[in-house]
Parts: structure tokens; sequence; C-alpha cells
């Protein structure tokens, strides 16, 4: 029997968003279970899973039990990674 290769790409990248969606929905998930955001509110702010993981970054860093100053520094030194995250929490609760 021939292989049908368009329909072997077709199933290959129906996979490949199924496994997205899922990845996108756990990290959504574990966003979520930290903060007072909803999924589908996470889902909502930060689309890019990119995205999801700075603000998990930048949750990390919050909530670490360093002093204020050396949150202050840490947070300094990576403003520009932060800025698009910070930028939509502010517009989301400002």
């Amino acid at each position: 029997m021939p292989i049908d290769w368009n329909q072997l790409d077709n199933d290959i990248d129906n996979a490949i968003e199924q496994s997205v969606k899922a990845t996108d929905e756990a990290l959504a998930s574990k966003v979520s279970s930290l903060t007072r955001l909803t999924d589908e509110e996470v889902k909502e702010l930060f689309p890019d899973a990119a995205d999801v993981k700075k603000l998990a970054q930048l949750m990390k860093i919050v909530k670490s039990a360093d002093n204020r100053n050396k949150k202050i520094d840490q947070l300094g030194a990576r403003s520009k990674e932060f800025a698009g995250v910070v930028l939509t929490l502010l517009n989301r609760f400002a």
C-alpha cells in the first residue's frame, strides 16, 4: 500500500498542534495555581508560552526569600526581559 504523504503531513501537524495546546494548558494551570488568575485569564493575557515562562520567572523573583534590595537588583537586571509581562499585568490590574 502506498504512503499518503499529504495525510502523514496532516497527521503530524495535528499531533504537534494537540501537544502545543496540552503544553499551553499545563503552563496556564501551573501559573494560575500560584496566582489569583484563572487558567483562562492566564491564557488570555499570555497566549505565548514564552511569556508565561517569563511571568513564572518574574514571580520566582518576587516571591523569593531574598530581601527587597536584592529583588530590585534582580528585576532591574532583567527589566527588558520582563517589560512586556509587567505591562500586561499593569494594564489588567491598574
